[in-house]
């Protein structure tokens, strides 16, 4: 049997997939990032974070769910975002 990733779809749904995500997320925040962004890293090292963790296997995923870009990790993403809800 192998191992199933949770992911969140483009509906904000939860799904299973037999893939890691490519992205993270905070699910409170609605922000997602790279897995390696030192902003969530940091979080979770100090447990804050983990329990909101979510997954999406590509950007276009995380976007249609209604979560925007880190300002971070993803500065370009970000610039690109917040000039387009201005």
């Amino acid at each position: 049997m192998s191992k199933q990733y949770r992911l969140i779809g483009t509906n904000g749904k939860e799904y299973l997939s037999d893939v890691p995500g490519t992205l993270g997320g905070n699910k409170l925040t609605r922000i997602y990032g790279r897995l390696d962004c030192k902003i969530a890293l940091t979080y979770i090292a100090k447990g804050e974070y983990a329990v909101n963790r979510v997954f999406f296997a590509n950007e276009q995923d995380a976007k249609e769910a209604g979560y925007r870009p880190c300002a971070v990790c993803m500065k370009s993403e970000y610039e690109i975002w917040k000039s387009a809800i201005s």
